[in-house]
This record gives C-alpha cells, structure tokens and sequence, in this order.
C-alpha cells in the first residue's frame, strides 16, 4: 500500500502528464486546450516555435497565449525575415494581434479569420498575441493556422509572400538557380487574373529541382510537367511565346515565382559566369 506521500507524488506526476498531453510543442507546431485554462483565464501562457513552418491548434480558447516565433538559427540575416500565417477557415473564437513591447497592434479579427487568406509581416513587428473572444460555449471554437517564415530577395515587402516585380538581376538570377524551393524550364500556357493574384499556368519541359509536388507528371512518353505559378496582380504578366527559365518559393502548397528570364538569356548569364568560375552552383544544361 502506498503511503500518504508517494500516493500524493503520484497524482502530481498524473497531473503533470495529462497537462503536457494538452499544450504540447514540438519546436515547429504547437496544439492546447482551454479547458485546463478555464479556472485562471488571466495567465498567458507563452509558446515558443523555432522551426521555419509548422502549425497551431487551440481548441476551446479562453484567456490569451503569446506565439513566439524564431528560426531556429541566430543570424544578422535573420532580423530581415517575415512570418507570414494562413488561418484555417474553420478557425474561430479569438482575435490576433501582434505585440511589440507590451504594445497591441490588431492583426486579424475573427471574422477575418474564417476568408482563410495569408497575412504576413516582419519578424521585428514582434510575437503573435492571440486572445480568446468572451463566448457563452467554448464548444465549437477552434483556432488554427499554419504559419512560415520567409525569407524575402533584396526589395521585397515583408508584408507580402511575393516577390517584386522588376526583373531579377544577373546574380539574383545565378543565386535563384541555387536557392529556390523549384527550377524548371517551360513554357507560358495562359494567365489567370484573381481578386489580389495572378495564377500563370505552365508546361514544363525539365524539372530540376522542386521542394514539393507543386508540378505534376504529364505522364505517358512525353517527359513534361503541369501546374500553376502565383505572382501579385500589380505584375501584369502576359502571355508569351519562348521558353523560360522557372525559379521560386513553394508558401503554403503554392508555387510562388521569382526570378523567370527567358531560357536562352539564363544560358548566356550562366556560361558567362562558368567560364569565370564565378557560379555559386551548377545546373545541367545539356
């Protein structure tokens, strides 16, 4: 028979598990319950996620969590980063703000929450403070969001997963080939102009180097790709005969162009900085 300690050491150590089994993080993604909130709504509970993606889960919010988001790597580089986050469109029950120094700045009511659009802004805009709104039943709030940290070329807005628009230069073009979540070279088979997008559909003739299965096999004999390309509506891209060399970001399952010169421009650029031995990497252009 236990005695009254080890009895009363045990329920604690119970306690603690079924705890842990509530808010657990794993560095990247993070999933609570407000349930075990309910009797102190006025803690905060502080969360901190050091991956470059992950998720968030809180069921039943009540009282406030801060999101503290870093990459899991010091850098001077790293103060230039944005967080950008995509609520699921089921996701209800709290506002979010961004809290910088003890000061709030709304972020996304909850209404905004449920259109399930990416919203981005700098890492030094400061840690995500999310905040349960007053509800009569808990029930059948959830509070959900995927989020990225993005690492922007030179000149783009942090407020924005896209790139700029004005054309890449020489060696942002060489580093793109190096550095982008996908290289291919294809062609352009129309655009599409969306509320705040434009969707480029294209065929892709050799696939170098894609980060997740945005493009897909045409399958059959023919070796050829499919699949679409985002880039901000103020781009006005158009149509174009000729062939072309793809670089970009895959951000939320979407492939996000960058840097696209014209495949015989991109060769001239490369074997320039071949013979050089200026390239930062290489790429079979055979």
């Amino acid at each position: 028979m236990l005695s009254p300690f080890l009895a009363y050491l045990l329920s604690v150590l119970v306690l603690c598990r079924i705890a842990r089994s509530q808010y657990s993080s794993d560095q990247c993604s993070w999933r609570g319950s407000g349930l075990t909130h309910e009797g102190h709504t006025r803690d905060v509970e502080q969360v901190y996620l050091r991956c470059s993606q992950g998720f968030l889960e809180w069921l039943y919010p009540t009282g406030a969590i801060i999101i503290n988001l870093r990459p899991n790597t010091l850098s001077p580089a790293a103060s230039l980063l944005s967080v950008c986050i995509k609520p699921s469109k089921e996701s209800s029950g709290t506002r979010i703000y961004l809290d910088r120094l003890g000061k709030l700045r709304l972020l996304l009511r909850e209404e905004d929450q449920a259109e399930g659009r990416v919203h981005c802004f700098s890492i030094q805009d400061g840690a995500l403070f999310i905040e349960a709104v007053p509800q009569k039943d808990i029930s059948r709030k959830i509070t959900a969001f995927q989020y990225e940290l993005v690492n922007h070329r030179p000149g783009a807005d942090p407020y924005s997963l896209s790139a700029p628009c004005q054309p890449c230069t020489d060696a942002e073009v060489l580093l793109a080939v190096c550095t982008s979540d996908f290289v291919a070279r294809g062609t352009i088979l129309g655009v599409t102009q969306e509320d705040d997008q434009t969707s480029v559909a294209v065929s892709l003739s050799q696939l170098y180097r894609q980060k997740t299965q945005v493009f897909v096999s045409g399958g059959g004999q023919a070796k050829y790709w499919t699949g679409f390309m985002k880039m901000p509506r103020q781009c006005r891209v158009k149509s174009g005969e000729g062939v072309f060399l793809f670089t970009g970001t895959v951000r939320f399952g979407e492939a996000w162009l960058s840097c696209a010169p014209r495949y015989k421009d991109f060769l001239r650029v490369y074997q320039d900085a071949k013979q050089q031995g200026t390239n930062p990497c290489h790429l079979d252009t055979d």
